[in-house]
């Protein structure tokens, strides 16, 4: 999808920023090119980037997650 002129893949999720009404297939076709952009041209070496991604946001999973506020140590909970 274009915008303003840049290329950019997106996946919109326009209900609450984390559902779509968007049939599954057409979902998981886009989901896969953003997932395939991501570790071919942006070199990322996990195996799903998005849901590791997702899951570094639980600050209750120990070690270090990322917040809204930067850097949360979940063993001393505060922030580094």
């Amino acid at each position: 999808m274009a915008i303003d002129g840049k290329n950019e893949l997106l996946l919109p999720l326009p209900i609450a920023g984390l559902m779509t009404q968007a049939d599954g297939v057409s979902v998981a076709a886009e989901y896969q090119k953003i997932d395939k952009f991501v570790k071919h041209n942006l070199g990322s070496p996990l195996t799903a980037p998005f849901t590791t991604l997702s899951f570094m946001a639980l600050l209750v999973i120990p070690k270090l997650k990322l917040s809204d506020l930067g850097l949360f140590d979940s063993e001393t909970f505060s922030l580094v």
